[in-house]
């Protein structure tokens, strides 16, 4: 996603090392004349004060959108000790934010996403019903995880969502006691209200551009018959508005600044850097701490309470197979000791496809001006100077939610809006004026998985996400582009509106919409659901609804691969609130619940707007 900055080319030591060694037993002997007895005695208690040494509390796996937030929730309890493991660098050079503008200037995002340093850079499986194409999935591998790489977009999906999470085995996840978390979370702009929180870490603001072109995305949709929004996070999620964003006096507000940073000089914690987790460490079926590699080095660290994974809906399941827990037949193929076999892991993958919509400009007043290197240099020194101008916003600041047909419930198709034109990800430029929409169908019913490679840690798994695998997802993309093509005819568009770029006009049939759907969708990087969460009785659930692992001692599971099914909308919000809420269940605290919350419906279900 991608726009203006295409092309424009500390702290805390993390483990307490072990004081001393054991000295040999025959050493001991001559030089102090223990008996053999004594010298037992003396290495047990050697031992026991090694461990204590390399011992926390807590161990969170993964810096990342939930990571960050546990760390500094668990850390607010003084007599908890917590220590975070990341694999990824710092997101600060120096411990500077402008040193690495990159990451922290909201309109340079699609540096991030293209970038191996801070990014894991997976790919998919060749996809069989799109072409064979291999799809790319950016993950975020640094500081702040995904949230330092995302586009900044805050949506928290539909109340229906956290219901339906209910239904499917996660109780205690129903709307009334997952809001309460996401507004704990929240400081937004506009203040706070029944559905917005006033004094969270995480600051929220509106779009603040005020284009002519998000003007005429929104008088469009309402020339097409749907309904303005004035929160798509509030009552009603259903129609168009002015989106929320991660953005803060002009700087992306990741979960590292949100949460990390604040904590990061607490005395009962640690957090290190580049530090890859390769295995989780067991007694019979109770975790007791991980092992790691740092400079090249193999280390074991130790958990009294718990380890905590939050790498991700790739990384979490990777680990927990290395470790000995998924399908056995599949860990015995790869020589993997089985610890727990517990068949869901990997599976139920979800992630949201989406498709560019382009349509030409007939004004200057796209961003493709603001790519030219001289004006590049000019809202690079702004930001640099004072963080405003072009580069304090990602520019995805209008969109929306609409019904793909008549009996649909809520909504289940989403627009991002964009005076620009975003090729590959971003990492080609633009060629010339374009504004787009990209959209895509909330609740596919394609279900992919993931599984191991090989044994070793850092070969990426093997990610099948299971595209376009049934008709319905054929259809409801179908409507995503015809529904699109109706907004952008609208009068609203007249002055700015020149020929189609993509699909075409050439492109009309549903075969050939279905063809250039094969050939253009790609994710929007919303990859979910693969350690679910659900009741033990369910043999397809990872994680119980109080984020422990089934059938293991001491683990759990807290970030999106534990949805039970994807959310109407972009991930990071409920990332956060998931994790916001696994801090109260860890802590032992009774949930935050609010009754009786109004939630918008339809007047009636007969008509699709």
């Amino acid at each position: 996603m991608s726009y203006i900055m295409k092309g424009f080319k500390c702290h805390s030591p993390v483990m307490c090392k072990v004081a001393g060694s054991l000295f040999k037993a025959h050493t001991l002997k001559n030089m102090l004349g223990v008996n053999e007895q004594q010298f037992k005695i003396s290495r047990a208690s050697s031992q026991l004060s090694s461990e204590k040494a390399n011992s926390y509390n807590y161990i969170i796996v993964g810096a990342g959108s939930a990571g960050c937030v546990l760390a500094n929730r668990l850390t607010e309890d003084s007599q908890s000790t917590v220590l975070l493991l990341e694999a990824g660098p710092k997101d600060t050079l120096l411990g500077s934010k402008r040193l690495l503008w990159k990451i922290h200037m909201p309109a340079a995002l699609t540096y991030n996403l293209c970038d191996e340093k801070y990014n894991w850079y997976y790919h998919t499986t060749p996809q069989r019903h799109m072409d064979n194409r291999v799809m790319y999935w950016p993950r975020g591998r640094v500081w702040g995880g995904s949230s330092s790489l995302n586009a900044m977009v805050y949506i928290r999906g539909h109340a229906e969502d956290y219901n339906r999470w209910s239904r499917e085995g996660a109780l205690g996840w129903d709307y009334e006691h997952c809001l309460p978390y996401f507004k704990k979370a929240q400081t937004h702009e506009l203040g706070p209200d029944q559905y917005r929180g006033g004094n969270g870490p995480l600051h929220v603001s509106r779009g603040k551009t005020n284009h002519p072109l998000h003007q005429a995305f929104l008088e469009a949709a309402q020339q097409a018959g749907y309904p303005f929004t004035d929160d798509m996070n509030g009552y009603q999620q259903e129609g168009f508005g002015w989106m929320d964003m991660t953005i803060h006096q002009g700087q992306r507000w990741s979960t590292a600044s949100a949460y990390l940073r604040p904590a990061i000089s607490r005395p009962n914690f640690s957090v290190a850097e580049k530090t890859l987790v390769t295995k989780i460490l067991f007694q019979g079926t109770k975790c007791i701490g991980v092992e790691y590699v740092k400079n090249g080095q193999r280390k074991k660290v130790f958990a009294n309470k718990d380890v905590i994974l939050s790498g991700g809906a790739i990384n979490s399941p990777q680990l927990l197979m290395l470790s000995g827990i998924g399908n056995a037949e599949d860990l015995k193929k790869l020589g993997i000791p089985v610890v727990c076999h517990l068949p869901g892991v990997g599976q139920n993958l979800h992630d949201h496809l989406e498709v560019y919509v382009q349509q030409k400009c007939t004004k200057p007043i796209t961003l493709y001006s603001a790519q030219k290197p001289i004006n590049m240099v000019r809202i690079g020194l702004e930001w640099l100077w004072k963080f405003t101008g072009e580069g304090a916003t990602a520019h995805l600041e209008s969109g929306g939610f609409i019904r793909s047909e008549p009996g649909v419930p809520h909504p289940d198709i989403q627009f991002h809006f964009l005076p620009s034109q975003v090729i590959d990800h971003g990492r080609v430029a633009s060629t010339m004026e374009a504004y787009q929409v990209h959209v895509g169908p909330m609740r596919s019913t394609s279900v992919g998985w993931l599984k191991l490679k090989s044994s070793d840690p850092n070969d990426h798994p093997i990610l099948e996400p299971n595209y376009l695998s049934t008709e319905r997802d054929i259809w409801e993309f179908r409507q995503c582009v015809k529904l699109t093509r109706e907004i952008f005819a609208q009068k609203a568009f007249e002055k700015f509106r020149g020929p189609e770029i993509q699909p075409g006009n050439h492109v009309q049939s549903d075969k050939e919409i279905d063809a250039f759907i094969r050939q253009k969708a790609d994710s929007a990087y919303h990859p979910s659901c693969t350690c679910k969460m659900g009741q033990p009785s369910d043999s397809t659930a990872v994680v119980d609804p109080q984020t422990k692992v089934i059938g293991i001692e001491n683990l759990r599971v807290v970030d999106a691969s534990i949805m039970p099914s994807v959310v109407t909308g972009n991930l990071n919000a409920p990332t956060i609130m998931i994790a916001e809420k696994a801090a109260d269940i860890i802590k032992g605290l009774p949930s935050l619940q609010e009754k009786n919350v109004p939630v918008y419906k339809p007047k009636t279900l007969e008509t699709q707007r």
